[in-house]
């Protein structure tokens, strides 16, 4: 039987309110629609999380084979998505993204404090999905999170986001020299194949703002003269006065790190 094609392709939500939105009712008819084995292709940059715990679930009891396909960007609440694939493979120039849930919050510090704890939860249980595709461990997959991380293809399979790479289609078979044609003393031109591919990329937001703040550190650090930081900089005078020291900007830019 041959394997139906899903598309989950846009922004998840509750509920829709423009024409490419991803919603779980949406989504739950057209799996519904038949059956067998599926593919379900994602390029979604993510969306509200609990509409994405209902289609993970969906996919996760759904009787067929689950094979997910990653052909653009699954980012997080797509990220999940794709968690409840049985098979998840990735384009060679797609991404995959996680990172902390995130939710606007009004009120005084009692709401706060319940949108902190509804937040610390929601991570949780976002958690559970990552530890049952990767194996990773929870404070590592915390740690990624906190630094919202960006996978390429070679990283989402090196920590178990996916099982493999996609290949290209392959072109039609080359015709076969007649006998004689292209041999050289009658040996066979041994075939070229290029090595598999070694390097992986992973991108951290946090850790690139902090290694940009401690290159600052390092050139305009606390204790240098206001003169020779300017001089360093080559910035006029005029441009630096803002009535903070150098030492209360480090100040400030320290809590950023934290």
């Amino acid at each position: 039987m041959t394997e139906r094609i899903l598309e989950l392709n846009g922004t998840i939500a509750e509920e829709s309110w423009f024409d490419d939105d991803i919603t779980p009712q949406l989504f739950k008819d057209e799996l519904n629609s038949g059956t067998g084995d599926i593919i379900v292709w994602i390029n979604s940059p993510g969306g509200d999380c609990v509409a994405a715990a209902q289609i993970y679930n969906m996919l996760s009891n759904y009787k067929g084979k689950v094979t997910v396909k990653i052909d653009g960007i699954a980012a997080s609440a797509a990220s999940v998505i794709a968690m409840a694939g049985d098979t998840v493979l990735v384009s060679p120039v797609s991404m995959l993204m996680i990172h902390n849930p995130a939710t606007i919050a009004w009120g005084d510090h009692a709401e706060m404090q319940k949108a902190i704890d509804m937040l610390s939860e929601v991570k949780e249980s976002i958690i559970n999905a990552y530890v049952l595709k990767t194996g990773l461990s929870r404070p590592k997959l915390s740690h990624l999170m906190d630094a919202e991380t960006w996978m390429d293809a070679n990283k989402a399979v090196e920590l178990g986001f996916a099982d493999e790479i996609m290949a290209r289609a392959k072109g039609e078979p080359e015709k076969e020299p007649e006998e004689g044609e292209g041999d050289t003393d009658g040996e066979e031109e041994e075939e070229k194949k290029l090595p598999p591919p070694t390097g992986s990329m992973l991108y951290s937001r946090r850790a690139v703002t902090n290694a940009l703040l401690n290159k600052m550190a390092a050139r305009y650090g606390g204790g240098k003269p206001k003169a020779d930081i300017q001089a360093q900089a080559q910035i006029p005078a005029a441009d630096t006065e803002t009535g903070r020291s150098v030492d209360a900007l480090m100040e400030r830019l320290n809590l950023l790190k934290q």
